[in-house]
């Protein structure tokens, strides 16, 4: 309303013609062709300022968000690479009467099951992310490796007895419900341990 009432009630001499004025808050400019009064709209530096800030503040967030929300679905990948490997241990047990051997030296924490020998220091060594297979029977077809490997640590399989293990991993959410404890073999930063038992 303010923009008509200026537009109709103001004349404005030869000198002024092709000159920009301010009212208030409204920017005017007098053009010499139309002989009319056109309002200039735009936005001050401030404004845009406050407005470019805001938006990075929550592209911030939001990106925060998504690494959480990235982890904690790794989490659950490795609780369920780890409920799965527990099945394949307890059909190994079923089938030699006592759990696999772990590995001691090179990689430790390894399973000792990918050939049959009463000696554990003779019995191949099966590689996360590889199969588990003694011939003709497969334990697994995939061994699941830790999914941020090589950046994190990979599972950690030690055998107690013939008749009991321990399976850990680590979480990178360390307030989970699950977590269980910490270990120094974990990644820098985090040592909340997932574990599983017979």
């Amino acid at each position: 309303m303010l923009e008509k009432f200026l537009i109709s009630n103001f004349q404005i001499p030869n000198n002024y013609q092709n000159k920009k004025f301010k009212f208030g808050n409204l920017r005017f400019n007098w053009k010499l062709a139309t002989g009319n009064w056109k309002l200039l709209r735009g936005f001050t530096l401030i404004e845009l300022l406050v407005v470019i800030s805001i938006i990075g503040l929550l592209a911030t967030l939001l990106v925060a968000n998504f690494n959480a929300a990235r982890a904690r679905a790794r989490d659950a990948q490795r609780k369920s690479d780890l409920r799965q490997i527990q099945t394949a241990l307890r059909l190994y047990y079923n089938d030699t009467k006592r759990y696999p051997c772990e590995e001691t030296g090179g990689t430790p924490g390894r399973i000792r099951a990918c050939s049959i020998n009463v000696n554990c220091t003779q019995v191949g060594v099966c590689s996360w992310d590889g199969n588990w297979l003694i011939s003709p029977t497969i334990y697994m077809t995939i061994l699941p490796g830790d999914p941020s490997a090589p950046d994190r640590p990979q599972y950690r399989y030690d055998q107690v007895n013939n008749d009991s293990y321990t399976l850990e991993a680590c979480l990178e959410n360390e307030s989970d419900d699950a977590c269980q404890g910490n270990a120094s073999w974990c990644a820098a930063g985090t040592g909340c341990i997932y574990r599983v038992q017979p």
